[in-house]
């Protein structure tokens, strides 16, 4: 080949030797290159084979109501423990005593202390009785006076009008006496004219002129007794005045007795109330020193123990489960996949300690899973950064295990559209979310 040499090459034909022919003419993977040819043919099929997709979540296995759930007892009030009634495991029923708890606040200490305050209450009772009366006396006094008012004031009114009567009779007898007076002195002038010319004697002259000084008398009188009615009519008017007075001021200190007493009776009813209330609060205290089953349930666990022990308001003290409970599953989805899942969908679902084996697209090949639909959706989402999903048994479906309990997990399978699957690993390679449809009932709603 470099053409250092020569010597020539002789070419040879090994196809004139049988081995050769034999080696060369030898189909070699004949058998495995039709297994590849049919596996790619089965492939190609395979991909376009119907393909469901699904979203999938873990979930835990809860109640459907919330009383259903497990629940922590309370005790409003601190107290200490004195005495168990139950052991964990245990069944109890509504209202029966699980412990029994003494009080730790000095302010209720008194094993008197309901007894006593019922006797403030009856007293501060008594007292609202002894205000009621008494306002009733002052009303009934102040009727009273009201009425001996309206007399008193009519008879001074009478009074008056009878000295304003007297004055016009006594004024009409001054003007009498008036007349007369004149008429005595237009006689004693004339007689005493005619006594001058000679007509008269003297005697006529000193009749006439007593009579005249008789008629002085008599109009000087009438006028003391015309003053002396004006007189009685001022204190008439002055008596009518004092009156006025006198009862305005006793009807006045009566009314301020009376609102007095009134004052006093609300401010002891507001006590009354008080009472009432301390005495209610007392006794109802007094029957949270036995801590009581709400429900009927078993006894998981106590989680304050011992005797002597001291507990706050509020603070848990046993964990009881309810004994009767709808079961479901709460489960959590992507808020990518929320827009997916409605109302009443179907969905599968694996529950621990029960072997299954699943194919999550392909419907009616899943073995050991459970039927369940969708009855909450939280409109929140999580501390997971997901949403939760309430599920409860489908009643169309197999039933669930008896001997689940609350608390256990559970694998979800929600079905959705159904694709093919190469569509599918296509969406898978490129993480788009499933597709996007709506029920049939929320497409005939909106046809609507």
């Amino acid at each position: 080949m470099l053409n250092i040499s020569n010597n020539t090459l002789k070419k040879v034909d090994i196809t004139e030797y049988k081995s050769a022919n034999y080696i060369i003419n030898k189909s070699y993977f004949k058998y495995f290159n039709k297994f590849l040819l049919a596996a790619a043919i089965i492939l190609l099929i395979v991909l376009f084979l119907p393909w469901t997709q699904n979203i999938s979540g873990q979930g835990i296995v809860t109640t459907l109501k919330p009383n259903q759930r497990p629940q922590t007892i309370q005790s409003p009030i601190p107290g200490r423990i004195e005495e168990w009634f139950i052991q964990e495991g245990a069944y109890v029923k509504k209202g029966d005593t699980i412990l029994r708890i003494s009080e730790i606040k000095t302010d209720y200490f008194d094993d008197k202390l309901v007894e006593r305050t019922n006797n403030q209450l009856k007293a501060k009772a008594s007292s609202v009785t002894a205000y009621s009366s008494k306002v009733q006396a002052l009303k009934n006094q102040i009727g009273a006076l009201q009425n001996e008012q309206v007399l008193k004031l009519q008879q001074a009114k009478n009074k008056l009008m009878q000295a304003q009567l007297k004055v016009k009779s006594d004024s009409i007898d001054l003007q009498a006496a008036q007349t007369n007076l004149n008429i005595a002195q237009t006689q004693f002038n004339r007689t005493q004219t005619l006594q001058n010319e000679g007509l008269k004697a003297v005697k006529d002259v000193e009749e006439k002129q007593l009579k005249l000084q008789e008629n002085q008398a008599k109009y000087i009188s009438q006028q003391n007794k015309f003053l002396a009615a004006k007189n009685e009519v001022i204190n008439a008017n002055l008596e009518l005045s004092r009156l006025k007075s006198y009862y305005i001021d006793k009807i006045s200190k009566a009314q301020s007795d009376m609102y007095t007493a009134e004052s006093s009776k609300f401010d002891t009813e507001a006590q009354v109330n008080k009472l009432e209330n301390a005495f209610s609060n007392y006794k109802k205290r007094n029957s949270l020193l036995y801590v009581t089953a709400p429900q009927n349930g078993y006894i998981n666990k106590a989680l304050t123990g011992g005797i002597g022990v001291t507990f706050k308001e509020g603070q848990a003290l046993v964990n009881i489960m309810p004994s009767e409970y709808d079961l479901a599953v709460e489960t959590y989805v992507r808020p990518i996949d929320l827009p997916l899942v409605h109302i009443n969908e179907k969905v599968r679902i694996q529950f621990d300690g029960w072997p299954a084996i699943v194919f999550n697209g392909w419907p009616n090949v899943s073995y050991g899973t459970y039927g369940a639909k969708i009855v909450a959706i939280e409109t929140y989402i999580s501390a997971n950064g997901k949403y939760r999903v309430l599920l409860a048994p489908d009643e169309t479906d197999h039933q669930w295990p008896e001997a689940l309990r609350v608390g256990s997990g559970a694998q979800t399978i929600a079905l959705l559209d159904d694709v093919p699957i190469w569509f599918e690993l296509w969406r898978q390679l490129n993480s788009f979310p499933p597709n996007y449809y709506q029920p049939q009932s929320s497409d005939k709603k909106q046809k609507k």
